[in-house]
């Protein structure tokens, strides 16, 4: 029985070289895309979403006790000074809130603003904030109340001197709790 001979070697043929450039472009584009994915890890997606869970209701209650309160608040942040100015109405008073500015994305965009109350007019908290904030931003402002904690919280279109309204909008979420 005859041998069969090859013509020529496979690696002078073109098919070869065709497949074996698809299956290294695939390997190199793999590892590229795992190298990104380790580098740039995905910072928004919560491990421990179960706590996270029971996290909700926990601030759900915290916004029920401003609601019942009555608690409204407006902020005003001043461009030039980069002073906070907050005015407080309801049925609470503390000694100091904490404002925070909440970037939805970007967790080293946050602000945390110390709100201490005048001494000269009742309602108004004064804050300093370190630079420059605008966007879209999660405000939330908390307070204490005979030993319990409340919340406004609201998402709203920060800008340097511009008033943000809270506590005007419906309790989302909420529906199902009584006051």
């Amino acid at each position: 029985m005859p041998s069969a001979t090859a013509a020529s070697p496979w690696y002078k043929h073109l098919w070869p070289w065709i497949i074996i450039g698809v299956l290294a472009t695939s390997v190199t584009l793999s590892l590229t895309m795992v190298t990104i994915a380790v580098n740039n890890p995905d910072n928004l997606v919560n491990d421990n979403y179960y706590e996270a869970g029971k996290g909700i209701n926990r601030s759900l209650d915290r916004e029920l006790l401003a609601q019942t309160l009555n608690l409204k608040a407006s902020v005003h942040l001043d461009a030039l000074t980069g002073e906070v100015d907050l005015r407080l109405t309801g049925n609470s008073q503390p000694q100091t809130l904490e404002l925070n500015l909440i970037s939805p994305t970007q967790p080293e965009k946050d602000r945390k603003i110390m709100l201490t109350r005048s001494d000269s007019e009742a309602g108004r908290y004064l804050g300093q904030l370190g630079d420059k904030v605008e966007g879209r931003r999660f405000v939330e402002l908390l307070g204490s109340q005979d030993a319990h904690v409340w919340r406004l919280f609201e998402e709203e279109e920060v800008a340097h001197d511009k008033t943000l309204v809270l506590g005007d909008e419906a309790l989302q979420g909420a529906e199902h709790l009584e006051k």
